[in-house]
């Protein structure tokens, strides 16, 4: 079935200027959603999903009270949530597989709906600017495209994407929102910012660095983050980019290089030294058995044994 828009089926648009144009109401809540202040969320009750990472989780979830991810530039923010069983997903999603990336998403949140009848399924994207390779619009396009082919009616709540997302300062175009949270009990949205990134922070980004697809992170019937087994091959030669400047590594390594956070360079350097200092990934998965961390009562997450 199309993406529905107040409950009519919608023709894929060609820009999202023509979208918002089409749905002037879609322009007033993305105003209304990034004039909102910056939710301030408890790292104890957070599940942090990285760029091409995804987690659904219910209710239920007696370990997880906030799914939130940020840092997004061209980056979009993916919400979908059955307001029937209130199973939620939330994914980072770059552009590299779109097309395979949206049945994962929709398949996470109907498998923990089965047994609700009621409800429907609620979009909500947020993320992109009005950067000047269009990567932005390229990806809101293609995420819009690809939930439109989906099978199962999908509603599209919150549409705070490329231009309804940029601001100018300085001269510089970049996003208003850079991040976001959705409260898995209300299934409420909001920018949000996340200071705490883990676990295994360094170990999701280095999958990622080095080319890892879209991954599930985490099994909500056990309350277990799980990261891998991630493969990758050693390459001395990224320790080139450790001595380059702030401005080369913004150039080179970023899609949107005069929009990205503060911490983006000392990001990136703290992905390569981990790759030089883990140089063959088998290492890490002693097996070939994933990583997998549980929440402690303290509220941390903490490295479990293999069950």
């Amino acid at each position: 079935m199309p993406l529905l828009i107040q409950n009519r089926g919608i023709e894929r648009p060609s820009s999202t200027v023509e979208l918002f144009d089409i749905y002037p109401h879609l322009q007033e809540n993305a105003r209304a959603f990034h004039a909102k202040p910056l939710a301030d969320v408890d790292p104890k009750c957070l599940l942090y999903v990285q760029q091409r990472e995804f987690a659904a989780t219910t209710p239920a979830d007696n370990y997880v009270s906030v799914i939130g991810s940020d840092d997004a530039t061209t980056c979009h923010l993916v919400v979908l949530r059955h307001t029937g069983s209130g199973a939620v997903c939330l994914a980072h999603c770059d552009g590299s597989s779109t097309w395979s990336e949206v049945p994962l998403i929709v398949k996470a949140v109907t498998s923990l709906s089965n047994f609700s009848k009621e409800g429907r399924l609620e979009l909500h994207l947020v993320g992109g600017f009005n950067d000047e390779s269009k990567t932005s619009h390229k990806l809101s396009l293609s995420l819009l495209a690809a939930f439109h082919k989906q099978k199962e009616d999908i509603h599209l709540e919150t549409c705070c994407i490329t231009e309804m997302n940029d601001m100018v300062a300085d001269g510089t175009h970049r996003p208003v929102v850079y991040g976001i949270g959705v409260n898995v009990k209300t299934g409420d949205v909001f920018p949000a910012a996340f200071p705490y990134k883990g676990p295994a922070e360094q170990l999701r980004s280095a999958r990622t660095f080095t080319g890892g697809q879209m991954a599930d992170i985490y099994d909500s019937s056990r309350g277990l983050v799980k990261i891998g087994p991630c493969k990758w091959s050693p390459n001395l030669d990224i320790a080139f980019w450790l001595s380059q400047n702030d401005d080369t590594i913004l150039k080179y390594l970023s899609t949107s290089p005069m929009a990205e956070p503060p911490h983006f360079v000392q990001h990136i350097k703290s992905t390569i030294q981990f790759l030089l200092e883990h140089p063959n990934s088998d290492s890490l998965f002693p097996g070939g058995q994933p990583q997998l961390y549980h929440r402690t009562e303290q509220g941390d997450w903490e490295r479990a044994t293999q069950p």
